[in-house]
């Protein structure tokens, strides 16, 4: 697997299948916006050519924000999505902010495992901010 910046062609070659195959919260047009901001960065997993995982940062005023990682629905529990997140921990940290934050579904265990045991903090709740339903908790880490 190998982890590299995410280009426009690369998210031509997901636009198609991206809320079928990989997470349906994220519309096509919406991914390519976020490409298209200069306050964002993204980063692609691929595996023998394609595309199996993405994850992407926002730089705010006041701190990094992890807008989404996102792993392929068939390539799911195999490290992908611990390896996006060291990754964008590690370019987060190169913004010179203090902190990272996310804001993650209370029904996704697994990826609120993940978030605590890289350092990750619970620090607040939004609720029903998922399709109206589910709350979101807000984590955030120290940087520095």
């Amino acid at each position: 697997m190998i982890i590299e910046k995410m280009t426009l062609a690369d998210f031509d070659l997901i636009k198609e299948n991206l809320q079928t195959e990989f997470d349906e919260f994220w519309t096509p047009g919406v991914l390519k916006s976020e490409l298209e901001n200069i306050n964002s960065k993204y980063i692609v997993a691929k595996e023998n050519n394609e595309i199996i995982g993405f994850a992407g940062i926002i730089v705010t005023p006041i701190d990094v924000e992890i807008t989404n990682i996102v792993t392929k629905k068939s390539k799911r529990k195999k490290g992908i999505g611990k390896a996006l997140l060291e990754k964008i921990i590690e370019i987060a940290k190169q913004t010179e902010m203090e902190n990272i934050s996310l804001e993650v579904n209370e029904e996704n265990r697994i990826a609120i495992a993940l978030y605590e045991n890289h350092g990750f903090e619970k620090i607040g709740i939004r609720k029903n901010y998922y399709n109206g339903k589910h709350n979101a908790i807000i984590m955030t880490k120290v940087l520095k």
